[in-house]
């Protein structure tokens, strides 16, 4: 609560906020199929097969299926 405090208490805790906000991770957990393929420049047909050998990891919730995002900075990395 910022009542009552001064400018420079203020200030200070506005410095924190930041400093706390940019110590959280900015890349996504998990994307879908379609921003996989966006992301690396393979082909759909191509994902699949590497989901289906095991190469890829994916994440089913409900209908939709993700992919975790450093599986795919994994795949780019090799």
């Amino acid at each position: 609560m910022t009542r009552g405090l001064s400018d420079d208490e203020r200030r200070k805790q506005a410095l924190e906020a930041i400093v706390e906000q940019d110590a959280l991770p900015m890349e996504p957990l998990t994307v879908r199929i379609k921003t996989a393929v966006k992301l690396t420049g393979i082909g759909r047909s191509t994902l699949y097969e590497l989901i289906q050998s095991g190469e890829i990891e994916t994440v089913k919730i409900g209908r939709s299926t993700f992919i975790p995002y450093r599986c795919i900075k994994r795949l780019v990395e090799r």
